[in-house]
């Protein structure tokens, strides 16, 4: 159990910096376009420059920003929105020297920006949007640390987590999570299924085929390529 459990985790970490990645760079975009706090006036590629900068770099200081507040306040997980305004208060300092350093480098003179403390306001502002956007991202992922894997479905470019604390989605290839979960006794049933061994319940045959029946009422299809070894084994 406890290697399921450290696997979990494992993939849902993964899961949860390639997501605040992506959010990141949707937001660098989103406000290159729209250019506020005074860089409406910048040319289109130099504003998509600066606001990806800031916001893939941002997401960097978050996720470390998070890390310290966890391990110091040990941060209550069904808390995630308290999390995030904590972290966008951690990283604001840091943040506010980077954003005033990058605004010079990128604009130079072209813009009057003021002392160092009038950036602390709109860091911290955008600070706090970039964390609840990604505490809401992530909400229910981070509430299935701990649980025991059923299967791993994929559906589309995504996974379906089947866990003993129910089921959720997160961006990731089969073949990386089955790689990830190397030394937990289960086996992939079908092109798109890995499952556990521990959970199989029983099995059922339809079509001439064979289902898997795990806990929940979950079934997992078996495909012909992969009864042979799966019957083999003694699955089923």
């Amino acid at each position: 159990m406890n290697i399921w459990l450290g696997r979990l985790d494992r993939i849902i970490q993964r899961d949860v910096v390639l997501r605040s990645l992506g959010i990141a760079g949707g937001a660098g975009v989103f406000l290159g376009l729209l250019g506020p706090f005074g860089t409406a006036g910048a040319p289109l590629w130099l504003r998509l420059i600066y606001w990806l900068v800031l916001t893939v770099g941002g997401t960097g200081l978050g996720i470390t920003a998070s890390a310290l507040i966890g391990s110091v306040f040990d941060a209550d997980e069904r808390r995630p929105f308290l999390t995030a305004a904590l972290t966008a208060v951690a990283m604001t300092p840091p943040a506010t020297l980077v954003v005033y350093g990058v605004s010079h480098w990128l604009f130079g003179d072209r813009f009057s920006y003021g002392s160092l403390v009038e950036f602390a306001g709109p860091v911290l502002l955008v600070c706090l949007a970039m964390n609840f956007v990604n505490a809401l991202a992530h909400r229910r992922p981070i509430e299935l640390c701990g649980a025991e894997v059923h299967a791993v479905q994929a559906e589309d470019h995504y996974l379906r987590l089947h866990t003993s604390k129910g089921s959720d989605l997160i961006l990731m290839r089969l073949s990386d999570a089955i790689a990830e979960l190397e030394g937990v006794e289960g086996a992939q049933t079908h092109r798109s299924w890995w499952v556990a061994k521990a959970a199989v319940r029983g099995a059922r045959r339809t079509d001439g085929r064979a289902i898997l029946l795990l806990p929940d009422g979950i079934e997992a299809p078996v495909s012909r390529n992969y009864a042979r070894a799966l019957r083999t084994a003694g699955w089923f």
